[in-house]
């Protein structure tokens, strides 16, 4: 029997923030099938000399299969490199669907996604306490459609942080469709090719984002970031709610509540 595929995430972009288990996948693999319009080549350098790299960039899903299966059957180590985390807008699950049909194990290493990333490159949290305390992922219906129930105005009525992933190349329609619910003050950050040298994050109110993502020419493989959980990075010095986690008066198994004098 052969070695698991593994299905790998590479992260946004920066090659020290794929995981510890990820970069020891990509050391020990003999061949590797990686989305190359989307993950840094840089990341390649982990591989050891001799391995068979194959971009899948032109690839349909029976080519990238065709490769994987070979690999197996000749017993190699095989990965397949996906950008950001591989169960989130990955298109991971027609492919292990090939493989459960022929029998073939495999396994999934999770990746940085390009929210987090984003976060942390602003150092803001994406909850606050009583500010919000939900976090919905989600797109804009394209070419790829979306429930009903999953519209983006509809999400949006929860006002609650949102990051839209695939979506930037319809600013005007995201915009739209968030005016609905959240007021036009609502600070919003775009943020494009987090992690790459490239990187840009543009920031702006609702009402005017979308006039300052046409100027910075972003059209493509952006993040859109929404909520008052961004409120400081529009108005630096704003300060936030304590959290009950640290405050004195707040008791827990491992801490006291210090009672007021």
């Amino acid at each position: 029997m052969g070695y698991k595929i593994q299905f790998v995430g590479a992260g946004p972009g920066d090659p020290e923030l794929i995981t510890v288990k990820g970069m020891r996948c990509l050391k020990e693999a003999d061949r590797v099938v990686y989305a190359g319009s989307l993950v840094p080549k840089s990341l390649l350098q982990y591989c050891k000399e001799g391995t068979r790299l194959f971009d899948s960039a032109p690839m349909t899903l029976e080519q990238t299969h065709a490769l994987l299966k070979e690999g197996y059957d000749l017993g190699e180590r095989v990965v397949r490199l996906h950008t950001g985390d591989p169960t989130l807008y990955g298109a991971i699950r027609e492919q292990l669907d090939l493989l459960d049909r022929e029998g073939i194990p495999h396994e999934v290493v999770p990746g940085v996604s390009a929210a987090f990333a984003a976060a942390a490159v602003l150092e803001r949290e994406l909850t606050l306490p009583e500010v919000s305390q939900t976090l919905i992922l989600t797109r804009l219906a394209g070419r790829t459609p979306v429930p009903e129930s999953e519209q983006l105005s509809s999400l949006a009525s929860h006002r609650a942080t949102m990051v839209i992933y695939l979506s930037v190349q319809q600013m005007d329609k995201v915009v739209g469709e968030l005016a609905r619910h959240y007021p036009p003050d609502t600070p919003v950050v775009v943020a494009y090719r987090v992690g790459w040298p490239d990187q840009e994050l543009v920031a702006a109110r609702l009402e005017n984002i979308a006039e300052k993502v046409r100027e910075a020419g972003i059209n493509r493989q952006a993040l859109i970031m929404v909520g008052e959980v961004f409120r400081t990075v529009l108005e630096p010095g704003t300060e936030s709610k304590r959290s009950k986690l640290y405050d004195e008066s707040f008791g827990h198994r491992f801490r006291d509540a210090k009672r007021p004098q």
